[in-house]
């Protein structure tokens, strides 16, 4: 923020100290808008050579807070040039002593501890007022408009129609499964730029792992942004400079000190979105930190993708060890190849795609019955109402602050008509327009819920989708969030041992897709959701046996 005219004024002002004392100016040293509490200033690093090789005799400065207004700097480069036989003399202090270094270091000091509480002052003062206190994330733009006056509006941001598209993308590929790496491999391909500007080259404006998953505690990246809640959080890290290097390291601020604000004209993401988000991100940390141990070094491999559909799932129904790939195509139980036939006996194996397609066979079989098929038809029902309910209630609230706007525009035009006219009354005017455009437009955003008509075809469209499962698990569009739905539902795939049955398996699935599956001790007049015949996380015991399905 240095203005240009700044560094002439100083050496013109140095230049005539100089000609005042009958000195030669040998060199002119400057840096133009670099922080003074810097020492990787060029031209203070040329100084610093110059004097080492005796090419003056006498620095001279405005102030000493033109050379720096680091107390431990100041104190440092006055020991040097000491050293070196070298006078400082400003125009301020004339020739430099100790008692300058020692007061004039305390001042300096004294000043940038100001005036960072200031502009700390400043900055909450706009945050408290639902305004930027500087840059803009992805998906908002900068309000161009004007007040009544002709002077700009400042600190207000927009959402940016494109860019929320973006963001609502990368939430919902992120719900159904997709990795940040895969995601932003995708958005690179289709050409999207970060509109950042960032980068040098090809790379300008891309995409990558950590802008999009970034650091949950520090709320970076754009999975953790709150603000697309229409939540604005502040001051949730302090930068301290590192004395050794001079860079700036963030650190986090207890949360009573952060600083949040609701702005819910710049929401884009819905709370179930987010939610749901939050908690696939919370349980791929915890699968990297099973212990929960605070602190503890994280362990990515755990939170790595399976590999095939059943990874993980398969146990021996004799001895309860893995079933694992004993070669590049056969299952087999660890235990027995492991440990020997004193812990178990069974060495059938069966390859991995007969395994696969005996189960998807199985599930699409059961999947057909007709109970499951009116639960189907109903959970639709409700899900429709739910998300129309909702709709409509964001709308209705909208109307009903519109019109709680539009009575107090009318209510101040009325008084400055009556010629009670305060100046107050401009700004508050104002401030009221904004919010009345700002619910007039969620409410051109926001179209009526349609009304639910059931086609007479949807059974017909369940049936198709059920058929086609095995299909859905290998397209690549669908694969990730198939796979993770089934996977969601299964704890664990027992495989029996049994030289007649095909394969040589009898094959059971435990969990709550088997509840789904065995639909005749249910009450299937509940949603799918409820209608559970038992739960995966119970201890085993009479009665409470995890629920098994046998395909």
């Amino acid at each position: 923020m240095q203005s240009h005219a700044s560094i002439e004024d100083q050496l013109r002002i140095c230049h005539r100290l100089i000609s005042n004392r009958g000195w030669v100016a040998v060199q002119n040293y400057s840096d133009e808008a670099i922080s003074g509490t810097s020492l990787q200033r060029p031209g203070y690093q040329s100084l610093i050579e110059d004097a080492q090789n005796g090419h003056f005799d006498v620095v001279v400065a405005e102030g000493l807070d033109r050379i720096s207004r680091d107390q431990e700097h100041i104190s440092g480069f006055y020991k040097k040039m000491k050293y070196l036989g070298i006078r400082i003399v400003t125009v301020a202090q004339n020739e430099v002593s100790e008692m300058h270094i020692g007061f004039n270091g305390v001042l300096s000091a004294m000043f940038l501890k100001d005036l960072a509480a200031k502009t700390h002052r400043g900055l909450e003062g706009r945050i408290r007022k639902g305004k930027s206190a500087g840059g803009i994330c992805y998906g908002y733009s900068v309000t161009r408009a004007f007040h009544e006056d002709g002077t700009p509006v400042t600190g207000e941001r927009d959402i940016d129609p494109e860019q929320a598209a973006i963001v609502r993308r990368i939430f919902e590929e992120y719900d159904a499964g997709h990795s940040a790496r895969t995601i932003a491999a995708r958005l690179n391909a289709d050409g999207i730029s970060t509109g950042t500007g960032k980068g040098a080259g090809k790379n300008s404006d891309t995409w990558g792992p950590s802008t999009i998953m970034g650091n949950w505690k520090r709320g970076t990246g754009i999975l953790n942004n709150e603000l697309y809640i229409g939540k604005l959080v502040w001051n949730r890290q302090t930068f301290i400079k590192n004395p050794d290097t001079q860079k700036r390291q963030a650190r986090l601020n207890p949360p009573d000190q952060w600083v949040i604000e609701a702005v819910p004209h710049l929401r884009i993401i819905n709370d179930d979105l987010w939610d749901r988000v939050k908690a696939r991100q919370s349980a791929i940390r915890a699968n990297m930190n099973p212990a929960g141990v605070l602190n503890a070094d994280m362990r990515p491999e755990n939170a790595r993708r399976p590999r095939y559909l059943f990874s993980g799932f398969l146990k021996c129904g004799c001895c309860g060890s893995s079933y694992t790939l004993i070669n590049k195509t056969r299952y087999g139980c660890g235990g027995a190849r492991n440990k020997g036939g004193a812990i178990c006996t069974n060495r059938a194996t069966i390859t991995r795609e007969a395994l696969e397609d005996r189960v998807l066979t199985g599930l699409r079989d059961s999947l057909l019955h007709p109970k499951l098929l009116e639960v189907f038809v109903e959970e639709y029902h409700r899900t429709f109402n739910q998300t129309a309910a909702s709709a409509n209630a964001s709308r209705e609230k909208a109307r009903r602050d519109l019109a709680t706007v539009d009575k107090k525009i009318n209510g101040i035009m009325q008084a400055i008509e009556d010629g009670f006219y305060q100046s107050s009354m401009k700004a508050r005017l104002a401030e009221l327009e904004h919010k009345k455009q700002t619910l007039s437009d969620v409410l051109e955003r926001s179209s009526e819920p349609p009304v639910l008509r059931l086609h007479p075809s949807l059974a017909d469209v369940y049936r198709t989708k059920v058929r086609n499962l095995s299909s859905a698990l290998q397209d690549p569009s669908l694969k990730t969030e198939a796979t993770e739905a089934l996977r969601g539902l299964i704890s664990e795939v027992r495989m029996m041992p049994d030289e007649i049955a095909p394969n040589g398996h009898h094959i059971e699935l435990v969990g709550e897709l088997a509840g789904v599956l065995g639909l005749e001790g249910l009450d299937t007049t509940k949603p799918a959701h409820i209608a559970r015949a038992g739960s995966i996380t119970l201890v085993a015991g009479v009665g409470f046996e995890p629920t098994t399905f046998r395909l």
